[in-house]
């Protein structure tokens, strides 16, 4: 089972910066992609951003020219880099892999994540 570990979280001022990790268990290669996710209280969770298996990224407007996704194959290990943080940035952020499924020598990429981390707090405070 895939093991998804987010770390980097903490309280910082608006205008600051965190980075956000996440350790794999299993190489980023057996991923079709990995998304960071986010869910402040009394709110649905939300898509920031994707990166896929070739490294095409996206964001949602919110964080747009913000935040930063990015990868290292070789530590297996997913990152955000959040700049400017803005009070509503204040929300538990999830880390979440599309990890391929082989059936009948078919690999197969799901449409939704089916491994996700704890989650790290991140609180933003003006």
């Amino acid at each position: 089972q895939v093991q998804l570990v987010e770390s980097g979280g903490g309280s910082v001022q608006a205008g600051e910066s965190l980075t956000l990790s996440c350790a794999a268990s299993v190489p980023i290669s057996s991923t079709c992609g990995m998304d960071w996710y986010r869910q402040a209280p009394g709110k649905e969770r939300e898509l920031v951003s994707t990166i896929s298996n070739g490294g095409t990224t996206t964001y949602a407007d919110s964080v747009k020219d913000r935040f930063t996704i990015s990868q290292d194959n070789a530590k297996r290990t997913l990152y955000l880099q959040m700049n400017s943080l803005k009070t509503e940035d204040t929300a538990m952020y999830y880390c979440a892999a599309r990890v391929k499924k082989y059936t009948l020598g078919i690999t197969r990429c799901p449409d939704a994540p089916n491994a996700w981390g704890q989650g790290t707090q991140v609180t933003v405070s003006s």
